[in-house]
């Protein structure tokens, strides 16, 4: 049986090739730069400006979840869909991730069909198990405008795989480390703590 990082490197690197293809087929070999777009400033400044819009993102999804009811829901659900991860699986995950992600949605497809359409498919693959996760959905489609835009700007995918990168990372650590506290009103009704 396959394990679960060996899974993982197998759908990503799925979705890596899939992009090749379709770069492939629209004569565009270069799925790492927007042709005539890419200098060589923002190809050094295009990380640092990713690692910028990801720390910016996971503050926004921590804050939420210290925060926002909806988003301590989530947070919970997703530890239990997850389970225990492990180090190495957590950087497994970001990493191909970010890179097959990337290379699809922004490389691949946004050239193709433009930001906003990159945005909905990257959006629908981020439907979760139930209605529940519906909020997840949305952040992946504000984060695919995000993204698209980044790529659009600095004329490469370095910023927003490192930004993809980051989010996951983090925000996977926490999810994996961080147990949402039970409200009060649910402490309560359980008793008083032996």
């Amino acid at each position: 049986m396959m394990s679960r990082a060996g899974l993982i490197l197998s759908l990503y690197g799925a979705l890596a090739l899939l992009a090749l293809l379709i770069s492939a087929g629209r004569d565009d070999i270069d799925i790492y730069r927007i042709a005539g777009r890419s200098t060589p400033l923002f190809l050094a400044l295009s990380p640092l400006i990713g690692l910028a819009v990801g720390l910016a993102v996971v503050f926004l999804s921590r804050f939420a979840v210290h925060r926002l009811e909806w988003a301590r829901r989530l947070h919970t659900d997703f530890r239990s869909l997850l389970g225990p991860l492990a180090g190495r699986e957590i950087l497994i995950l970001a990493m191909a991730s970010a890179v097959g992600e990337e290379l699809l949605f922004r490389g691949a497809l946004q050239p193709m069909v433009g930001i906003w359409a990159q945005a909905v498919v990257f959006a629908l693959l981020h439907i979760g198990p139930g209605t529940r996760f519906l909020p997840w959905t949305l952040s992946a489609f504000a984060v695919g405008l995000v993204f698209g835009w980044l790529f659009q700007l600095t004329g490469d995918l370095g910023g927003p795989i490192v930004a993809h990168f980051a989010i996951n990372f983090m925000n996977l650590h926490f999810i994996a480390r961080f147990q949402v506290p039970s409200p009060p009103a649910a402490r309560d009704a359980i008793g008083p703590a032996a």
